[in-house]
């Protein structure tokens, strides 16, 4: 079903760093909403070739995109992707990054679109585990940031963790709140810093123990995937959702949870980074 548009926006320009998967669905579903929609990548063309990779897995797979594939030329020709970031956030009400799982290469960002974006604009992260804490002082107004993450959103995964960071004002949050409802997706807040969010944080119990029965040799995949679906009568089973969001990104977000406790049952297996020093990195 098409999305009914909201009468009033919370917000006007958009803004997204990164035309990978996520942030070429996200930029899509926002400016399906109405949103003004701007991506950065420094690479000419990332985002059409991204949006084509992107429409033929899904029709590959024979899914049914929350946007019907009948209005995606429109809301790809309503995106404008850039090289410069200056011009890509000078004037964003929302920054929205989701550049590679690595807290040095976050801050590095961060501290660009600090510098370039307008002083109202609301800074996030589409970060799949680590807190929007550890990157707000690199972008330089910490009352005015959130962590914003989605799952799996052309696939209608229609929810979306939300937290601010340690100085994060009561009405960014709201704003980040409103703009979520806005694009049509389920808002779901973590009142307090959490490692993980809300839903991210239960996944990451069932990729944690999943990949410790594989990883030494308990059960194999294919068990472990069938259990899963049976059980829950999902479609998928949890090695099967990695694959689809790469086994270098898991191996990343584990290594998030493994360097915050430094409690040894929290380290990927060795298997998984065999995997990936091979080039199988899934089929995202």
């Amino acid at each position: 079903m098409p999305q009914k548009k909201p009468s009033k926006l919370p917000l006007k320009k958009f803004a997204m760093i990164g035309t990978g998967i996520q942030g070429t669905q996200i930029a899509m579903i926002a400016a399906r909403t109405g949103y003004e929609v701007t991506v950065f990548d420094p690479r000419e063309g990332a985002f059409r070739q991204t949006f084509e990779k992107l429409r033929a897995d899904l029709k590959a797979k024979k899914v049914s995109p929350i946007i019907p594939w009948n209005q995606w030329e429109a809301c790809a020709r309503n995106v404008r992707q850039v090289q410069d970031l200056r011009e890509a956030v000078r004037d964003a009400d929302l920054v929205l990054e989701a550049v590679p799982e690595n807290l040095e290469i976050k801050k590095k960002v961060w501290k660009e679109i600090g510098a370039k974006a307008a002083p109202g604009a609301i800074l996030a992260t589409n970060s799949s585990s680590m807190p929007v804490s550890r990157m707000e002082k690199a972008g330089g107004r910490p009352e005015q940031v959130l962590n914003i993450h989605f799952y799996f959103p052309m696939q209608g995964v229609n929810m979306v963790d939300i937290m601010g960071g340690t100085r994060t004002r009561a009405d960014v949050m709201e704003k980040g709140v409103a703009w979520i409802k806005s694009i049509g997706f389920v808002p779901l807040t973590v009142k307090k810093e959490l490692l993980g969010f809300c839903f991210n944080r239960v996944w990451r119990a069932i990729k944690r123990e999943t990949l410790y029965m594989w990883g030494n040799g308990f059960v194999d995949v294919m068990d472990a995937d069938r259990a899963w679906m049976i059980f829950t009568r999902m479609k998928e089973g949890p090695f099967a959702l990695m694959d689809k969001v790469g086994l270098d990104v898991i191996w990343d977000i584990e290594m998030v949870y493994y360097n915050d406790s430094k409690d040894p049952k929290d380290h990927p297996p060795q298997a998984l980074k065999d995997m990936i020093d091979r080039g199988e990195l899934g089929v995202k």
